[in-house]
């Protein structure tokens, strides 16, 4: 009887021991409560205004596809007002084991972001700028993602002139549209 319990247990082992080795870490977590659609102030070097976005998983899961339109009245700031649309494509790279964020603007830039691990925290995300298009490569930026809670956070997008500290360009507050 002890002959066929060890056996029973080395054949549990197994099978469970293969199922977890099957189980792949979940690279979408630090990100994955951003799935949904967003509404929110903006403030910043463009002004005052309002904020709509949302996030999506797209093609099998293997990307979000995120959709961003700010919207800054005329003011004293920007006498003209402006809307502004950006789209964003956020992936994992195997290779770099981290999260990638691609960032598109109307204006014809593209930004390269990656996840900075050691300066995130699990209620703080921060992406830093890798490479640029259409833009001055010696420039940096940051996009840092405060988690709030599970229906709001807050974005904060940093510029870099080249030699010089971050300043904040602009501060997002979203919270989820239900």
């Amino acid at each position: 009887m002890a002959k066929y319990s060890s056996a029973l247990l080395s054949l549990a082992l197994v099978f469970f021991g293969a199922h977890a080795e099957d189980a792949k870490p979940d690279h979408w977590q630090p990100i994955r409560l951003l799935i949904g659609d967003w509404q929110g102030t903006v403030s910043g070097q463009a002004g005052v205004g309002t904020v709509s976005r949302s996030y999506e998983f797209i093609l099998g899961d293997q990307f979000i596809h995120e959709r961003n339109t700010s919207t800054y009245p005329p003011q004293e700031t920007n006498p003209t007002g402006e809307v502004h649309h950006h789209l964003s494509f956020l992936s994992y790279d195997r290779k770099r084991k981290t999260l990638m964020f691609r960032q598109f603007h109307e204006e014809g830039f593209v930004i390269l972001y990656a996840l900075n691990p050691a300066a995130s925290t699990s209620t703080s995300l921060v992406f830093e700028s890798k490479h640029f298009e259409n833009f001055d490569n010696s420039w940096k930026a940051k996009e840092t993602y405060e988690i709030v809670s599970d229906s709001e956070f807050i974005e904060i997008f940093e510029l870099a002139p080249p030699g010089k500290a971050f300043e904040v360009y602009s501060r997002n507050y979203f919270k989820r549209v239900q």
